[in-house]
């Protein structure tokens, strides 16, 4: 990555903070000169080997999941019993060390009921936040996410107006597959065997793969879509329900 000319990396997951590896890489991406956003639970940030070295050298930014504003509601979402204690605890370690925090507002129709109570916590501690209702199939085309959508608090994404995915960034997962995206990950190139020549390739993958294939050949409402072609197929391959992300269901849901 550092020889493809990368200055901005973001580590992601799962929960990456809980990789045995996670300190030597984050400090080898410092050493090597980018800017590192980490996206975390934050279930780890209050230990103090991890945090004296976020606290040496700090993300640039840190982007927290927040899935209740209750131990009852947030233990119930991710399934873990003392989740949202842990949560509760790197969030405040976090603040108090002085990290450049984020929060991503996770709303599903079992902690919807906290959405408010989820701003309320995020505006005490003075920390920007974003709200996300949409849920996606699993990128392995699984439908078992969507049932948990809370219908009152979906929103319409702007339309789909072009990505640099694949020119300008890409994915790369645990073992060095890279794609232009965590989305479309096929076909990918294989960094350990084939290096920055391989990523040259990339560009033109990215072009193929955001052509209207399959179920989206020929639609006339292709310029107003909402969704990548990359993002359609795996709603397509999970066999989601129209509405859930093309403009033909919407328009029969409506009906």
């Amino acid at each position: 990555m550092r020889d493809a000319g990368v200055v901005w990396l973001q580590f992601t997951g799962g929960e990456p903070l809980i990789d045995p590896q996670f300190p030597a890489a984050y400090q080898l991406a410092h050493e090597l000169g980018m800017q590192v956003e980490l996206l975390s639970n934050g279930s780890q940030l209050a230990k103090p080997r991890l945090l004296e070295l976020l606290t040496a050298l700090p993300p640039a930014k840190t982007s927290l999941s927040v899935y209740g504003a209750s131990a009852e509601t947030y233990d119930g979402l991710t399934r873990r019993r003392g989740a949202f204690k842990r949560f509760a605890r790197g969030l405040d370690a976090a603040v108090a060390a002085g990290l450049n925090i984020d929060l991503s507002l996770i709303i599903t129709n079992r902690n919807a009921h906290e959405t408010d109570a989820m701003r309320a916590w995020a505006d005490r501690l003075g920390l920007p936040h974003r709200e996300y209702a949409n849920i996606s199939p699993t990128v392995h085309g699984g439908a078992e996410s969507l049932p948990s959508q809370s219908p009152e608090h979906l929103t319409h994404r702007a339309p789909f107006t072009g990505c640099p995915a694949g020119h300008t960034f890409f994915h790369a997962d645990p073992f060095g597959q890279a794609s232009i995206c965590k989305v479309g990950r096929e076909p990918n190139i294989g960094l350990p065997t084939e290096g920055v020549a391989g990523l040259a390739r990339l560009g033109s993958i990215a072009d193929s793969l955001m052509l209207r294939t399959g179920g989206c050949s020929g639609c006339q409402l292709s310029g107003t879509c909402r969704v990548c072609r990359p993002m359609a197929k795996v709603f397509q391959e999970a066999k989601a329900p129209l509405h859930s992300y093309c403009q033909h269901g919407m328009k029969e849901a409506a009906s």
